[in-house]
């Protein structure tokens, strides 16, 4: 996740998306960038507007309906005289 992360924080800055940054940000963050994971990200990311991708994800978050209430389920409630029986049935 930080990897991605990373990313957003070079995007926020206006800074450009590279292994050079990344590295940058990793390494600021006390993390060793694993230069196989940075290049998965950046080929992931090829092409990716992520102003658009996150403004895109903002619109649907807003637009989603709230979930409804969970209902509550009554519960039967054992009466005292069905604790009496199964006490007696230990006293035989």
């Amino acid at each position: 996740m930080e990897y991605v992360y990373s990313a957003l924080l070079l995007n926020a800055a206006g800074k450009p998306i590279d292994e050079k940054g990344i590295d940058g940000v990793l390494s600021a963050a006390g993390i060793s960038p694993d230069a196989a994971r940075v290049k998965a990200l950046l080929a992931s990311l090829e092409g990716v507007d992520i102003a658009d991708v996150l403004k895109k994800a903002e619109t649907i978050a807003v637009a989603a309906p709230a979930a409804a209430p969970a209902e509550k389920k009554e519960e039967k409630g054992v009466t005292e005289e069905e604790a009496a029986e199964g006490l007696s049935a230990l006293f035989g």
